[in-house]
């Protein structure tokens, strides 16, 4: 005697097939829309400033996608190139000087130069590393990406306390870049071993995309202690 295996009905089967068909399309889609904007994006910057006799599409009836995008990663790497020799270095900090005796511009440039310089230098560790902390809550933990130590008046303070604190930055689901800026104690934070993409994977599926994992060590791991700095107290 066999058993009679129920048959799935039609439309069960057609939106199964449907939300199938839409993982694997969708990521396509979404992907080739966003570069397709980007780099449309990047033409409308560059091509205005683009001299005609040295445009190809002046001379075809078809326009070039990406041929402004192309010009802009030229131009950038060369001015990259000329900026590290001497006479480089000597106009940039001629164009520098000019741009420190404007009272408005100064400061937006200083800021600016801050923040590129923090986040494209090379030796920098900042959102490299993944952990976990309590929060909002005791019992309740939220993944975290390790920013950096405190430093300057901030790292002073919390010495001055006793307390040795780490900037992190607290991401939400599922647009993982806006967020918090929480310093916390470095033995309350729970390294991970899984790398930022695989972090940034897991908060925008909303936890259903994780990453795998092979233990390697069972013991708990935390963020590693910088070594002591003396801090010297006014009078």
């Amino acid at each position: 005697m066999t058993d009679n295996i129920p048959r799935m009905p039609v439309a069960t089967r057609l939106r199964n097939n449907f939300l199938a068909g839409l993982i694997i399309c969708a990521p396509i889609a979404i992907t080739i829309w966003l570069t397709w904007t980007f780099i449309h994006w990047s033409d409308s910057w560059v091509r205005p400033y683009i001299p005609a006799r040295w445009n190809p599409e002046s001379y075809l009836n078809f326009a070039i996608p990406g041929f402004g995008l192309l010009i802009a990663v030229v131009l950038i790497t060369v001015v990259g190139f000329l900026g590290k020799n001497l006479i480089g270095q000597s106009i940039v900090r001629f164009g520098e000087s000019i741009v420190q005796r404007m009272p408005l511009v100064r400061t937006i440039y200083r800021s600016v130069k801050q923040i590129f310089e923090t986040v494209l230098k090379e030796q920098a560790n900042s959102f490299k590393k993944v952990g976990l902390i309590e929060y909002p809550g005791p019992g309740l933990w939220a993944l975290i990406f390790i920013a950096t130590d405190a430093k300057g008046e901030i790292a002073s303070k919390f010495n001055a306390m006793g307390q040795d604190m780490v900037a992190v930055f607290l991401p939400p689901t599922p647009v993982p870049t806006a967020g918090f800026l929480i310093f916390v104690p470095r033995e309350k934070i729970v390294m991970l071993d899984m790398s930022p993409e695989d972090a940034a994977k897991f908060l925008i599926s909303g936890g259903l995309v994780a990453p795998e994992h092979k233990p390697a060590d069972p013991k708990q791991k935390h963020l590693p202690r910088p070594k002591p700095v003396a801090v010297s107290k006014a009078d």
